[in-house]
């Protein structure tokens, strides 16, 4: 079946899919049409200490997921890291080029290769407010990923993340528990991000300095936190606030 074709069929179960495991024989399909072997869909979280709500759909071997578990991988495997700093679907082989591989890196990507999983693609997800997510699709270990099929892959795996989110309303979780700050305190933020101090910051936005204290106070109080430091991050995890923000000149 042509490439587009498979994204196009691909795309139309996505959005009529009602349930992940629908989701799960979609992607299923994907890769019998793509001649891949394996798929994983998945947010980048703890799977041992978070919610179950999150989602984790693959067909990796069942061993790979106990040793993925066990060592906490859905936080520190190099292949996700790697996905933080992309914004559209990359090859495995160029992971090197984009993080820097430590020995635990390497014995993780020798681990997947011992259980059957060869090169790959991996699609990131990234929703302001929301965990970090990913869509890779691999073939078997000793194979080659082939690089004609890296726009397919960016095709679904986008379109499949999106109805994975849909169906088990995981944006709801995290939208929900956002913080809600009026303008002028995410201009408070900001301004602290950029490491100004409160008087400072009184005087680029022509307030006075008790109103920028106050604005601080309540900011931290509705995320929960007590340090300048923590709030910047937050806001920076909301999308209420960006890096390009704070390190534009």
């Amino acid at each position: 079946m042509p490439r587009l074709l498979i994204a196009e069929a691909f795309i139309q179960c996505a959005r009529s899919a009602e349930t992940l495991d629908q989701l799960y024989a979609s992607l299923l399909q994907c890769c019998s049409d793509m001649k891949l072997k394996y798929f994983a869909l998945l947010h980048h979280v703890d799977f041992l200490t978070v919610r179950s709500e999150v989602v984790r759909l693959h067909n990796y071997p069942s061993s790979w997921q106990g040793w993925f578990d066990e060592n906490r991988l859905g936080i520190s495997d190099p292949i996700l890291r790697a996905s933080h700093l992309a914004s559209i679907g990359f090859a495995w082989s160029a992971v090197p080029g984009m993080i820097k591989l430590t020995a635990s890196d390497h014995s993780v990507l020798s681990q997947a290769r011992i259980v059957g999983i060869g090169d790959g693609f991996t699609v990131p997800a990234h929703v302001p407010g929301e965990i970090n997510g990913s869509c890779s699709f691999a073939v078997a270990a000793g194979e080659e990923f082939p690089e004609q099929l890296h726009s397919t892959a960016q095709l679904i795996g986008g379109f499949a993340f999106e109805a994975a989110r849909r169906i088990s309303h995981s944006h709801d979780l995290w939208v929900d528990g956002r913080a809600t700050l009026t303008d002028r305190q995410v201009d408070c933020v900001l301004w602290a991000a950029r490491g100004k101090t409160d008087w400072e910051i009184s005087v680029i936005l022509g307030i006075s300095h008790e109103t920028v204290i106050q604005h601080l106070k309540l900011a931290r109080e509705r995320y929960g936190v007590q340090k300048r430091a923590m709030l910047a991050v937050r806001a920076l995890f909301d999308g209420l606030i960006s890096f390009s923000d704070i390190l534009k000149p």
